[in-house]
């Protein structure tokens, strides 16, 4: 599967964070998510795990106890079933992959 770059296509999931799916196979999928400063992703959790790159920007990652800064070139794993969340510090790009894939994720 290939994927070419456009700007349109994106959902809006909660107030400011909007996502797309970029790539998926069988057992992995690939999303954009842009997120606009002061939004807010409430905790919560999920059987996928999710491994993250910050692009640009800055976001507050909570992962279970742990809270954690990051900045353009971070990035994180969260295992699966374990409760997180984030709060946007400043208009930001992430790149995510869940494994396996997330069924409410495909296009």
């Amino acid at each position: 599967m290939f994927y070419k770059h456009e700007n349109d296509g994106y959902k809006q999931t909660l107030v400011g964070i909007r996502q797309k799916t970029l790539v998926y196979g069988s057992e992995s999928l690939l999303t954009e998510f842009r997120l606009s400063e002061g939004g807010l992703l409430p905790k919560h959790s999920h059987p996928q795990e999710q491994t993250g790159y910050l692009v640009s920007g800055r976001i507050l990652l909570s992962i279970g106890p742990d809270e954690f800064e990051a900045e353009p070139g971070d990035s994180w794993c969260i295992p699966s079933n374990v409760e997180h969340g984030a709060r946007i510090i400043k208009d930001s790009v992430a790149i995510e992959v869940f494994s396996p894939i997330r069924t409410d994720y495909l296009p």
